[in-house]
């Protein structure tokens, strides 16, 4: 009965997004869908969620490099040693065959990029650490043998992409780049002019094609298969685009997130969406849907800038504000929390949480610590800063702080992220304490590059092992957190988190599991704050057993409280 009540909502989704012709897709999908048991029979018997313990790393496959061994084998060695039975999930970042933006213009689907490694390396990170792959299906690679065979006429790409004309209509379509909208290709059938929302190496593909949906289901399944028990679904909401709307979050691009959600209940319930969306909050809660039928974990995209905004002006109240808002509508739905990507320190989220003059403020402070600002074009012909580039360590540094300071703040913002509500994840460089990369910059000529340092293994690891280095301190500081959150069930992705009135330098929350509470406290200046409390705690950070009736934190400390 549940399988065919499953198959009827794939259907229905199927009608909505190409009228009453669909028997022949969805007798595709259904064959598709019976070829993935028959060959992974156990998936379909699995149905887990997340929990306290579910802990991510982000990295590249080409994050930790050496002279002897490919990419991959090095993160599997820094994993067994650093990782295991610390963060038991990795998120791999784009691993496949690209020609540009550091592995987001895919060539092919379903080959590892020979210099990283081979899916043997991917199957031996599986055995120790569930895994995300990448889905990045709003677009492919110029060089892709789909958009190749689109140029030379063949057949069977001819409707892949998308053909368009320059219009005024085209004028509200929202852009995430300061790029050109559309490039103009050479074709069997002359010159024509394809749809680049990011650039012209990366082509999108055009989901009114239900073979170009067939492809992508394929490619879905394909990853589950090779251990992608998390799935993230790159620049989602641009999927698809209707011209003369603003071609971002349209009701048929929620419905083909909601048409894989309805395959992956069937053949592998325990896979979990994510669905990246760099904007605000509201946008962004949307792809949860009704809570059962859509994406199980978003991007929380405010949580970097409001954390960086309150450490800049020793302000927590913004970040208590947001933070009061955040519902899940469902036990099978939580945030996916960050602070530090590959990407920068998105700022459209925040501009309807923060005040103008303040955003202002902290572009300028990142600026003087040597970060960069990247720029969108906005329908009414303007431009705005998009996104701050830079290492998150350096972005929090005030004039006059002391090495000390540096990494109490540091460690202070990473405990926030380890212990809000939802499942955190930490990129890698954020563990090991790595700093702006100006060399990346200058090879490249992107931005972005400041945070995507390949890391050398041996320096790496004798950096980490130096107790006087500051690899050490934020990474000993980091495991040590990690490990208290694992054990504490108030910490689960679902527990119920409730904000403390304060005073306004903190940041204070409780999260709540049955009987059971954990009060967060957070300094976020350069002051030391007093706070009342009204219970006996002990501080499963240091230990202390706290029976005062009011606690002195110090600046940047945090506390994490659980009632005796």
């Amino acid at each position: 009965m549940i399988l065919k009540e499953s198959e009827l909502k794939i259907k229905e989704k199927l009608e909505k997004l190409y009228g009453n012709d669909i028997n022949g897709i969805y007798d595709e999908i259904k064959y598709k869908m019976n070829e993935f048991n028959k060959l992974n029979p156990e998936f379909k018997d699995i149905n887990k969620w997340v929990d306290e313990k579910d802990i991510f790393l982000i990295t590249y496959g080409n994050s930790i490099i050496s002279e002897s061994n490919l990419p991959f084998e090095n993160l599997n060695e820094f994993s067994k040693r650093y990782l295991k039975n610390h963060i038991k999930n990795i998120h791999l970042l784009p691993f496949f065959p690209y020609s540009s933006d550091d592995g987001f213009s895919i060539i092919d689907y379903y080959k590892v990029n020979e210099n990283f490694g081979t899916w043997k390396d991917i199957e031996n990170l599986n055995q120790n650490f569930d895994l995300m792959f990448d889905g990045v299906i709003n677009h492919i690679s110029a060089k892709s043998k789909w958009f190749k065979g689109y140029l030379s006429g063949d057949e069977k790409y001819k409707n892949f992409f998308i053909e368009a004309e320059y219009s005024d209509e085209l004028k509200k379509v929202t852009r995430p780049r300061a790029l050109p909208l559309l490039n103009e290709f050479e074709t069997t059938n002359g010159k024509k002019k394809i749809w680049t929302t990011f650039s012209r190496d990366q082509i999108d593909l055009n989901y009114k094609s239900k073979e170009l949906l067939l492809e992508i289901i394929d490619v879905v399944l394909f990853y589950v298969s090779k251990g992608s028990r998390f799935l993230r679904l790159d620049a989602i909401g641009y999927l698809w685009k209707e011209i003369g709307t603003s071609c971002i979050h349209l009701n048929n691009t929620h419905l083909v997130i909601q048409l894989f959600r309805d395959i992956l209940n069937i053949v592998a319930p325990s896979t979990v969406l994510i669905t990246e969306t760099n904007v605000p909050h509201k946008e962004n809660i949307s792809y949860f849907g009704n809570g059962i039928n859509e994406a199980q974990m978003i991007y929380q995209f405010p949580l970097p800038p409001l954390v960086l905004h309150a450490i800049h002006f020793g302000d927590g109240s913004y970040l208590s504000n947001w933070a009061k808002e955040l519902k899940l509508n469902s036990e099978k739905t939580t945030f996916f929390n960050f602070l530090a990507s590959h990407d920068g320190i998105g700022l459209m989220p925040a501009k309807d949480i923060l005040p103008k003059e303040d955003i202002e403020k902290v572009v300028e402070q990142v600026k003087k610590n040597g970060g960069y600002v990247s720029y969108k074009d906005n329908p009414d012909g303007t431009r705005s800063a998009y996104e701050l580039n830079v290492n998150y360590f350096d972005a929090l540094i005030s004039d006059n702080d002391t090495d000390d300071d540096k990494v109490n703040k540091f460690i202070l913002t990473q405990s926030i992220l380890l212990s809000i509500i939802g499942s955190p994840a930490i990129y890698i460089h954020s563990l090991v304490g790595s700093r702006n990369y100006y060399e990346g910059v200058k090879n490249t000529g992107r931005n972005r590059s400041i945070n995507r340092e390949s890391l050398d293994f041996e320096n790496l690891v004798n950096e980490i092992e130096n107790k006087d280095s500051i690899r050490n301190k934020i990474y000993q500081k980091y495991i040590e957190l990690i490990d208290i959150r694992k054990n504490e069930a108030c910490f689960h992705p679902n527990a119920n988190m409730e904000i403390v009135d304060a005073d306004n330098r903190l940041f204070c929350y409780k999260r709540i599991s049955s009987e059971k509470e954990i009060l967060v406290i957070n300094n976020m200046s350069n002051e030391e704050v007093d706070i009342a409390i009204d219970k006996e705690y002990v501080d499963i950070i240091s230990n202390d057993y706290i029976k005062s009736k009011t606690i002195k934190l110090k600046p940047y400390q945090m506390k994490w409280l659980k009632s005796v």
